[in-house]
């Protein structure tokens, strides 16, 4: 029987993730930079598009890359970036096909112990350590995959009656309540952010890391140069910003 999943909170979509291995890997590997029943329900979107009842590693891999995006950016869009999600959709499914012979399942399937789970998810493009322990969470908690350790490969995301990740979310009510944790952690991340520079700022320390005396030559010289590369970064910055946003690709985990 397939596990009931509410992550898309949308029937057909959650169906298709409760019955689907690669499903639930791709709509992971969407969760990020976007809702999480946004990302969650690409995948059924994605087989609809392709006049499918589920996913195909194979078909998937063997598409052609241009064609693929464009079956991504159709309205609705499967993503905010979707010809970068394509592209990694695409390395997934080629790495599936490659090492686990196109079934998703086979990644977990016999896998001894959670420390070897998580290496393994670790090892599938797109997945760094965080979705890669949030994904073993997803696959204890909602999918009954549960080898010795799964709860320590999983970190923080392991534990029961935390509502941090999609492995938490049951219906509309967990959900709510992990997008509310996760706005916590990101305004105190922000609110580090600018505690940080505001410490910086106040003890007059330079892009060189040469607190300025105000007094000098010297203090007067590092000051300029701290300023000017304190500029340059930011002109970086700005300019792989808007780099990133023409190419439309997305930064982050």
């Amino acid at each position: 029987m397939s596990p009931e999943i509410h992550l898309a909170q949308q029937p057909e979509a959650d169906a298709l993730l409760g019955r689907s291995p690669l499903a639930a890997l791709v709509g992971m590997l969407l969760d990020q930079q976007v809702p999480m029943e946004w990302a969650f329900s690409g995948p059924y979107t994605i087989a609809s598009r392709l006049g499918a009842d589920d996913l195909d590693a194979h078909d998937i891999a063997a598409r052609d890359p241009e064609e693929f995006a464009a079956l991504l950016s159709g309205k609705p869009a499967v993503h905010r970036y979707p010809g970068s999600m394509a592209q990694r959709i695409q390395q997934l499914c080629r790495f599936l096909v490659e090492e686990y012979g196109g079934d998703a399942e086979a990644v977990w399937a016999d896998v001894p112990d959670g420390r070897e789970l998580l290496a393994r998810l670790q090892a599938l493009p797109g997945f760094g350590k965080q979705k890669a322990q949030i994904f073993v969470a997803l696959l204890g908690k909602r999918y009954g995959v549960r080898p010795p350790g799964w709860r320590e490969a999983a970190g923080a995301y392991g534990e029961e009656g935390a509502y941090r990740s999609a492995a938490d979310i049951t219906g509309p009510e967990s959900l709510a309540k992990v997008r509310a944790h996760k706005q916590e952690m990101k305004a105190a991340a922000k609110a580090g952010k600018a505690a940080g520079t505001t410490a910086t700022r106040a003890t007059g320390t330079t892009a060189t890391g040469t607190t300025t005396t105000g007094t000098g030559t010297t203090g007067t010289a590092t000051t300029a140069k701290g300023t000017s590369r304190s500029k340059t970064s930011k002109s970086d910055k700005g300019a792989k910003g808007a780099k990133a946003a023409k190419s439309g690709k997305p930064t982050g985990n």
